[in-house]
């Protein structure tokens, strides 16, 4: 009943406006307002300094690029293995199982459709009816930067619109089809263990998501679905491990996978996980 409570609100709420304003606070960067902000946001959560490549926050020039930070070289190593596939960001396993005739496991009895995540693209649904899938939380403590779980290659780029509903869990336990809701970018690729796609989830505060190839994808937001094609002639190709994109504050990841990738013992509901560990074999 108290998830209810929590979650209550978020149906009534400007999800866009409160995105707008946090992404322009975000960005501020007169230096006594970025370290107030810095100060409350540090009293907040517990985030790890000692991990990154600039370790005083104050040294940021805003609070977006905070958020934004880079790792040391080495902190993240890759996990083992040619047929490994890699986590591909910092966070908490929210789920971690095979899709059943296109419907994805949400929380306490709540799934949604494969269909309907991936912007209602048949073709690309399709290869995931009975695969596997990996969802992700990241929580604003976490790194945010989002990498590749494996060499592949670029085919297209889904920006879906819609809410704004917070990935906290007790959102996801209580709100239906959450993910199937949420503003979107669903990116899909080829790898040597078939297609592969990643779907970025936004989330209240998640001011925008970026990809390295299209940059800021989101926002604007916008009313319709936006389907980009990646022909051979512009071979966008990104090695294991690579970066692919980043969220501000913190979301969630959607991993699917197709039938013959096995989930590592490890990714279960609840697990904490860093990027470069082991996510799955094939």
């Amino acid at each position: 009943m108290f998830d209810y409570l929590k979650s209550s609100p978020f149906y009534i709420l400007p999800h866009h406006l409160i995105s707008w304003l946090v992404f322009h606070v975000a960005r501020i960067r007169f230096a006594p307002v970025k370290n107030l902000l810095l100060k409350i946001y540090l009293s907040l959560h517990q985030v790890n300094m000692a991990e990154a490549e600039q370790d005083d926050p104050f040294a940021f020039d805003t609070l977006n690029a905070f958020f934004t930070r880079a790792l040391k070289k080495g902190v993240r190593p890759l996990a083992e293995g040619e047929r490994v596939l890699v986590c591909p960001v910092d966070g908490a396993v929210s789920q971690a199982q095979p899709i059943k005739n296109g419907r994805i496991f949400q929380a306490k009895g709540r799934d949604y459709s494969l269909l309907e995540l991936v912007g209602g693209f048949e073709h690309l649904a399709k290869p995931f009816h009975n695969g596997k899938f990996a969802t992700i939380y990241l929580s604003p403590r976490d790194y945010h930067r989002i990498h590749m779980p494996m060499a592949a290659k670029l085919n297209e780029m889904v920006y879906v619109p819609g809410r704004l509903f917070s990935v906290a869990p007790h959102t996801v336990n209580t709100v239906s089809r959450l993910f199937a809701r949420n503003e979107r970018v669903v990116c899909a690729f080829d790898t040597a263990a078939g297609p592969m796609i990643m779907v970025l989830v936004g989330a209240v505060n998640v001011s925008a998501i970026d990809t390295v190839w299209a940059g800021t994808v989101t926002p604007p937001s916008r009313q319709h679905i936006v389907h980009t094609e990646y022909h051979n002639d512009l071979h966008i190709r990104l090695e294991r491990g690579a970066e692919m994109g980043r969220f501000n504050l913190g979301s969630t990841v959607i991993v699917l996978l197709p039938e013959n990738v096995e989930l590592d013992a490890a990714i279960a509901a609840g697990a904490p996980v860093k990027m470069g560990q082991s996510l799955a074999r094939y």
